[in-house]
């Protein structure tokens, strides 16, 4: 693909999982750059708020000034794939978070952090993701949300059955904004990627 037709596809590098988003949005056919400031999310077509730690990522985002300028291009139609703690950042109602924390509101759910368990609690799993085809795409949880409750708007994508027996919804698509309970990114599957890329072209064509 010419430099000309590739998209630029930046990562929020305020803290967590950026160097392994970088590689596989590199591996999918992505110019993958970081974001920490407004100058570089200008240049962008579509972003990605990888897994860490959300409530360290929302005081990030105001110690570098970056709430706004971020909230603005996802309210103005940029793509924007959330995994983890990015899609506790994607939702529009957090439980059990810190009383400051603050979120984007771009997918109508409602999200628990930390919903899985501890770290101890990590596990993985082989789930078919609708968007991604029949074949099973192995997910990584760790210390991850779910899903509570979505509007009518919000496309489902995967479900995971969890230890208290129930099932609950680990990937979500609400217009130009996706978001998984996972980490792709740890994986050497690069769909999610791919899928998401997929994503910023449609917008940006």
């Amino acid at each position: 693909m010419s430099a000309a037709n590739r998209r630029r596809i930046g990562v929020l590098a305020l803290q967590g999982d950026v160097a392994e988003h970088l590689r596989h949005l590199e591996t999918v056919g992505a110019e993958a750059v970081t974001v920490r400031r407004r100058s570089e999310l200008d240049t962008v077509d579509g972003l990605v708020l990888p897994g860490g730690e959300s409530t360290a990522m929302s005081r990030l985002l105001d110690v570098y000034d970056m709430y706004q300028p971020v909230s603005e291009r996802i309210s103005g139609g940029m793509p924007v794939y959330g995994s983890c703690a990015g899609m506790i950042l994607l939702a529009s109602v957090v439980l059990d978070t810190r009383p400051d924390a603050t979120w984007f509101s771009a997918i109508d759910m409602t999200v628990r952090r930390n919903a899985f368990g501890r770290q101890v609690d990590s596990f993985e799993a082989d789930l078919v993701v609708d968007a991604l085809g029949p074949d099973p795409f192995r997910t990584v949880f760790i210390r991850a949300p779910w899903v509570e409750t979505v509007g009518p708007d919000v496309e489902v994508l995967a479900g995971v059955r969890a230890s208290d027996g129930e099932d609950h919804v680990v990937a979500v698509r609400q217009g130009n904004a996706l978001a998984t309970s996972f980490h792709p990114e740890v994986t050497d599957d690069v769909r999610v990627h791919r899928y998401f890329l997929d994503m910023v072209r449609a917008a940006t064509s």
